[in-house]
């Protein structure tokens, strides 16, 4: 049990103060500072040090039903952080361990202790609890092995392979076996670094039709696995070029997230009968059982070189909102994070 003098009695915020129509606007959010309330029993104040922001934000800005509650207006945004201890009145937290927790989007977070999990940075720098060694990285090794079913010896294709998700799940598929591994990507030095990372093919999909460019790249052997974090006209190739019996793990659709019209399913669809696929949507809640394995695997990929994680870095919390719009538009290689 600790504590420390001269605590701030304020911290700075970023809030959500109108919904998106479309692609999210400067306006839609607001720079603000809030009063941090004492700490009570089983609390700790966290100086947060880099935040992390997903694609998944988005569909929170909208005041619909889904699978995460929206962002109230006119307060904090949420999401991953993590951060040095400042504070404590928690058993098990003490001043100067860095944790990793739910409440970014703020300079300072208050909460309880077991809100948090405390990030082993003899491991890896504090960052990579967001990325390779966080829900990031679950996400990845989850979305393939558990929920593609991944094999080794399966061809794999990954949309949106040069961001934080998908450059984990080639590499994890190279680490485990895969025959073949490729990736799409929007850029020439995206494309360029996912060959570095050892993918075995990769294109730019602004190129061609991504299903032509898709089918040049199986290189007549087709694919087993597509892990899909685009949707639209990826999924609609990768439906065409799937062997029998292949898997498909939605993870996302960046495609439409800022879509102000329905998006229509792919034209194709009626191949998944034949070809007998299955199509799988996953959420990394879901998969938190398999936590431990994957920071076994994943800690010793990483220590041996396997795998390498790539981040975009903003700094300040008051270019956190610019960072999340430049991430839809795919401004990122890796992990976008924003450094405070």
């Amino acid at each position: 049990m600790s504590a420390t003098t001269a605590l701030p009695a304020f911290t700075r915020e970023i809030q959500l103060v109108s919904r998106p129509a479309g692609r999210p606007v400067p306006e839609n959010f607001r720079l603000a500072e809030s009063p941090l309330p004492e700490l009570r029993d089983g609390q700790i104040l966290v100086r947060n040090l880099y935040i992390s922001v997903d694609p998944y934000m988005r569909g929170r800005m909208n005041d619909v039903k889904s699978y995460s509650a929206p962002f109230a207006l006119d307060a904090a945004l949420d999401g991953g952080a993590v951060g040095e201890v400042i504070a404590s009145r928690a058993e098990g937290r003490k001043v100067g361990d860095v944790v990793v927790h739910q409440l970014g989007w703020r300079e300072h977070a208050m909460l309880d202790a077991n809100a948090t999990s405390v990030a082993r940075t003899d491991l890896a720098p504090a960052s990579a609890f967001l990325g390779a060694l966080g829900m990031t990285g679950l996400t990845a090794y989850s979305g393939l092995l558990k929920v593609a079913e991944f094999k080794p010896g399966d061809v794999v294709f990954v949309s949106a392979a040069a961001g934080a998700v998908g450059s984990l799940v080639g590499q994890i598929a190279k680490a485990m076996g895969a025959s073949r591994v490729i990736g799409s990507a929007g850029t020439p030095g995206k494309v360029a670094r996912l060959l570095e990372l050892g993918f075995d093919a990769a294109f730019n999909y602004r190129d061609a039709p991504v299903r032509d460019q898709l089918k040049a790249a199986t290189v007549g052997k087709g694919i087993d696995v597509y892990f899909d974090n685009v949707g639209g006209d990826h999924l609609e190739a990768a439906l065409a070029e799937l062997n029998i019996g292949g898997h498909v793990a939605m993870c996302g659709a960046i495609a439409q997230y800022n879509s102000t019209d329905a998006t229509p399913a792919p034209r194709n669809l009626a191949l998944a009968i034949g070809k007998q696929l299955t199509l799988r949507g996953f959420l990394v809640g879901g998969q938190r059982q398999h936590r431990a394995e994957f920071f076994e695997k994943m800690s010793a990929w990483l220590a041996d070189g396997s795998v390498r994680y790539d981040e975009t870095v903003v700094d300040g919390l008051e270019n956190a909102p610019q960072a999340f719009m430049d991430l839809l538009d795919g401004a990122n290689t890796g992990k976008m994070l924003v450094r405070l």
